[in-house]
C-alpha cells in the first residue's frame, strides 16, 4: 500500500474514530476509574498524574522522556445506532439494563481499586526473582481491574464483565437479553455475537487443547468451540481473555496494540508495572493511535487490516508482550477464590460439613446413576446406569471435582431463531456486516474452528483439520459448577421464583434447569421428538414440554442421553442437586451483592420463557462458507 492510500485511510479512521467516541460516550456515567483520574488531575501537577497515591511507582515525567501528550481529536456529533433486527429481537429495556450493569461494574471496579491501594508492595527477591508476600494478590487484583475496566473498549462503554457478572456465575447479567437476543451487545450498539455468555468460573482449569489418539476425542481449550487452544501461552484461559477485546461484535478494538495503549493510560498502570516490570508499558505510540483505537474493529476504513496502529518492530513486540500479560493477569483473577471459589454446599458436603437433604441426595444419586450426567460432568465417581449396579468408588476429595470431562459433545439443540446474529446481514455505520450469511449460517461448533471457518478463529494445528467432520456440532462440556448461581435477592433460576432469568447451552434455547434436565431426558422419545424447527411444534403440543424440534446439526449426536426414563420428580431432584454446586455457601461469594435489577416472578420452570418463542423462518441451505469448507461435513448438513 503506497503512502498516499495510507494517508487517506488514516484520515478516514480519524473521522470515524472521533464520531464513534462521541456517540458511545454521550449520556454515559463516569466510571470509577475515570472519576479517580479526574480527581487526580485536579489535585496533582501534570507530571504526577499516574502515581495514584502509590509512592514513586507511577510513570516518570513523560515530558522528561520527550513524549509530550498529543492533542486528542475533537469529536463530531453522530446520530443513529445499528439496528437491523425485526421487532421483538431487542428487548425494550436494553438501554436501561446496559446502563444498570455499567453502574454495577463501577461499584466492583471501585472495590478493586481500594483493594489495590490496601496492598503492601511485594518484595522482589530470590532467583528466579519472585514477588514475595503479595505477588499473588497483586496479579489477581490486576486481572480484576482489567476485567472491570470499560475504558478498554473503543466506546469506553464495555468491559469484559459487561457480559460476565459475578452474581450470574460470571455469565450474562441481563435477564431480558437472556430471554430475547441471546448474545450480548458489544461496544457498537447493537452488534452482537452468536452465542451465550459462557461462565468462566473454573475455566482456568481446562487443559491445553489436545487430541487423544487412543480415545479419538478432543479435550481442553476454552470457549464453546475450544478455539482458545492455549497453543502459544500454554494456557487456554489466558488465550480466551485475548479474544473479546478484539472481537468485532464484542469489545471491538481494531488492534491488540490498542489494549496496550489503553493500559498505558489506565489508573492502575503502576500495578501493571509492579507485576510485569518497570517500563513494560513504555511503547512509542504514533499520534493517531487514540483515534484508531476509538474506531470499532471491522470498520471499512481499515480495509481488513488488523494492525492499523503503525508501530516500529520493537514496539510491536513489546505491545504483543503486554497483550500476553493482559491474558495472564485475567486468568490469575479467574483462577482466584474471587471467581473459582470452591465454596458450594457440595464442597461442604465433601468436607463433612453439610448433609445433603433427601431431595439433594436423591438428585445426586440420579446424577451419577440413571441420569448419566457424570459420564461427561465428571464428579470423580463411577456411574451406575442399571438397577443392581453398585457404586464402589469414592468421591474425589483431594482435588474437588470440576464436573466436566474437558471434552465436547453435540447434544442436539434446535436452531434458535432468536439469536441476534442471524439478522446482522447489513452494514453498520462504519461499514461492518456481522453475518452476511443470515439464516444460511449453521453453528458447527468445534468443526468450524478446525476448518478455520467463518465466525471462529484460525486453527493453529494443521493435523487437526482432517478431524473436523468428527466434531461437527460439538460444543464444550462446561463445568456444572455455578450453573444455578443467581443474585441473592433472586435466589433461583427457576420459575415461579422470585427468579433470575438465565439461558443455557451455546445458543440459549433452554431457559431453566428444569428444561435442561427434561431435554436430556426426553429429546429422543417417540411422540416428543418432531421433525420441525423451533416455533412450529404441532397443534396440541407444547414446545420444550412434549415437543422437541429437530437438532440444528444431526452429525455426531450424543446418544448417551435423550431417552433416560426419568420421572418428573426425578428431573426435579437432579435440579435440586445442581443447585448444591453454587458457590457462596461456606462463605460469601465476592461481589454477588452488586445486582440492582429486578427479579422475575410467575409461570413455571417447564415452560419458562416460552412466551418469547418465535417461528423459525424457512431455512436456506447451509452456506458454502460454512458447510462447503474442506473437509466437508459427513453426512452433508442441510
Amino acid at each position: 500500500m503506497n503512502r498516499q492510500i495510507s494517508a487517506m485511510i488514516a484520515a478516514v479512521v480519524l473521522c470515524v474514530g472521533a464520531l464513534f467516541m462521541l456517540l458511545s460516550l454521550a449520556g454515559q456515567n463516569v466510571s470509577a476509574q475515570n472519576a479517580l483520574q479526574a480527581q487526580n488531575q485536579g489535585n496533582k501537577p501534570k507530571e504526577d498524574q499516574g502515581n495514584k497515591n502509590k509512592g514513586d511507582k507511577g510513570d516518570k515525567n513523560k515530558e522528561d522522556k520527550g513524549n509530550k501528550p498529543k492533542p486528542k481529536p475533537k469529536p463530531t456529533p453522530i446520530s443513529g445506532i445499528y439496528n437491523p433486527y425485526p421487532p421483538g429481537i431487542l428487548p425494550d429495556d436494553l438501554n436501561s439494563e446496559i446502563n444498570r450493569v455499567l453502574r454495577e461494574i463501577d461499584v466492583i471496579e471501585n472495590r478493586a481499586i481500594q483493594r489495590w491501594h490496601s496492598l503492601q508492595p511485594p518484595i522482589v527477591t530470590g532467583q528466579p526473582p519472585t514477588l514475595q508476600n503479595t505477588g499473588t494478590e497483586s496479579i489477581e487484583t490486576l486481572g480484576q481491574l482489567m476485567n472491570f475496566d470499560k475504558n478498554i473498549s473503543p466506546g469506553k462503554n464495555q468491559a469484559c464483565s459487561s457480559c460476565h457478572m459475578p452474581y450470574a456465575g460470571f455469565s450474562g447479567p441481563i435477564p431480558s437479553v437472556n430471554l430475547t437476543m441471546i448474545a450480548y451487545p458489544g461496544t457498537v450498539h447493537f452488534r452482537a455475537g452468536k452465542r451465550t455468555a459462557q461462565r468462566y468460573t473454573y475455566s482456568p482449569f481446562f487443559p491445553v487443547l489436545q487430541f487423544n489418539q487412543e480415545q479419538g476425542l478432543f479435550f481442553g481449550g476454552n470457549f464453546f468451540d475450544s478455539r482458545a487452544t492455549g497453543f502459544l501461552l500454554r494456557n487456554p484461559d489466558a488465550e480466551q481473555a485475548q479474544h473479546p477485546p478484539v472481537d468485532t461484535q464484542e469489545m471491538g478494538n481494531p488492534d491488540t496494540a490498542c489494549v496496550a495503549f489503553k493500559l498505558s493510560q489506565a489508573v492502575y498502570r503502576p500495578l501493571f508495572e509492579e507485576v510485569w516490570g518497570a517500563g513494560s508499558l513504555d511503547i512509542k505510540f504514533p499520534h493517531d493511535t487514540e483515534a484508531i483505537c476509538a474506531t470499532p474493529g471491522g470498520a471499512a476504513a481499515f480495509g481488513g487490516n488488523t494492525t492499523p496502529v503503525k508501530l516500529k518492530p520493537e514496539d510491536r513486540l513489546r505491545a504483543n508482550e503486554v497483550y500476553n500479560h493482559w491474558g495472564q493477569s485475567i486468568d490469575a483473577y479467574e483462577q482466584s477464590v474471587q471467581v473459582s471459589a470452591y465454596s458450594s454446599k457440595f464442597d461442604a458436603f465433601l468436607h463433612g460439613d453439610y448433609t445433603l437433604t433427601p431431595t439433594e441426595q436423591a438428585g445426586y444419586n440420579l446424577f451419577k446413576g440413571k441420569g448419566n450426567c457424570n459420564s461427561c460432568h465428571v464428579d470423580g465417581r463411577g456411574t451406575t446406569l442399571t438397577p443392581g449396579q453398585v457404586d464402589t468408588s469414592t468421591t474425589a476429595t483431594a482435588n474437588p471435582p470440576l464436573f466436566t470431562c474437558f471434552g465436547s459433545a453435540n447434544e442436539g439443540l434446535p436452531l434458535n431463531p432468536r439469536d441476534a446474529f442471524y439478522y446482522q446481514t447489513t452494514p453498520d455505520f462504519v461499514g461492518f456486516t456481522g453475518n452476511p450469511l443470515g439464516f444460511a449460517y449453521r453453528d458447527l461448533g468445534m468443526g468450524t474452528f478446525l476448518r478455520s471457518g467463518f465466525g471462529s478463529a484460525p486453527n493453529p494445528n494443521q493435523n487437526w483439520i482432517p478431524l473436523a467432520p468428527s466434531v461437527d456440532g460439538q460444543f464444550q462440556v462446561s463445568s456444572a459448577r455455578n450453573v444455578a448461581m443467581a443474585p441473592p435477592q433472586c435466589p433461583t433460576t427457576e420459575a415461579p421464583g422470585p427468579y433470575f432469568q438465565k439461558e443455557f447451552f451455546h445458543n440459549g434455547y433452554i431457559k431453566s434447569l428444569k428444561q435442561l434436565v427434561h431435554f436430556y431426558n426426553t429429546r429422543d422419545v417417540k411422540g416428543i421428538a418432531f421433525d420441525v424447527t423451533s416455533g412450529h411444534c404441532p397443534d396440541g403440543t407444547i414446545e420444550k414440554v412434549n415437543c422437541w424440534p429437530r437438532p440444528e446439526v444431526r452429525n455426531n449426536l450424543d446418544m448417551t442421553t435423550g431417552n433416560l426414563g426419568l420421572t418428573d420428580e426425578e428431573e426435579n431432584q437432579i435440579v435440586a442437586f445442581l443447585q448444591t454446586l453454587t458457590d457462596g455457601f461456606t462463605r460469601p461469594y465476592p461481589n454477588a451483592d452488586t445486582f440492582t435489577g429486578t427479579c422475575m416472578t410467575g409461570g413455571n420452570a417447564a415452560t419458562q420463557g416460552n412466551e418469547f418463542l418465535i417461528p423459525t423462518p424457512i431455512l436456506p441451505p447451509c452456506a458454502t462458507a460454512v458447510c462447503g469448507v474442506f473437509p466437508t461435513p459427513t453426512p452433508a448438513i442441510p
